[in-house]
């Protein structure tokens, strides 16, 4: 589903003899649209890092655990991943590695529960014929949808969605802003 690239627009909170119904729900489900993907690619991202973490820190622990015992081979040469200490700083790595995939599991899981409670939401008032043709219902419908916002990118991909833009360009104004470094990583993984 895409939006047209229409500059103006008849949003809920003001319509006009151009606001439509059917226009504010195409707005609706192109910023539900947008919001899979995304989820889809942190979901698989942080769910391929963890295993490769904890299999890191697993061996360095094991390494550990041979210099611990005297037992670690002759032919290793000594250098600064070789000591007690070089080994530990490997495991607080991957330890910290492995909390950034775990945070980004969690907002993968809050994204997609977003999309959720807007598809319910949006399929509540569709179903209501009291409300479905009521701008005022689907203002209160954006702001529950707004309401619920945790991560930071999502208020300007809704906004430029309910203004008409494609589902390309929101997810584009995600993207600049990851790409210049100016959100933090582990808010969007």
């Amino acid at each position: 589903m895409q939006g047209s690239d229409k500059a103006e627009v008849s949003p809920a909170a003001a319509p006009d003899f151009d606001w439509s119904q059917v226009s504010e729900t195409v707005r609706m489900l192109n910023f539900t649209v947008a919001q899979v993907p995304m989820a889809m690619h942190e979901g698989e991202d942080s769910a391929a890092a963890l295993p490769r973490s904890f299999t890191g820190m697993a061996v360095e622990v094991e390494g550990i655990a041979e210099m611990a015992s005297g037992e670690q081979a002759k032919e290793r040469p000594d250098g600064p991943g070789s000591s007690v200490p070089g080994h530990c700083a490997s495991v607080q790595r991957g330890i910290g590695q492995s909390i950034v995939a775990t945070q980004c599991h969690v907002g993968h899981s809050q994204r997609l529960d977003h999309v959720r409670f807007a598809l319910e939401s949006l399929a509540g008032l569709v179903a209501d014929k009291a409300r479905l043709y009521s701008p005022d219902a689907r203002d209160m419908l954006q702001q529950g949808v707004r309401s619920r916002y945790s991560m930071l990118e999502a208020p300007g991909m809704f906004e430029a969605l309910l203004n008409g833009a494609t589902t390309e360009k929101a997810q584009d104004i995600v993207r600049k802003p990851v790409h210049e470094g100016d959100i933090d990583d582990i808010e969007l993984c």
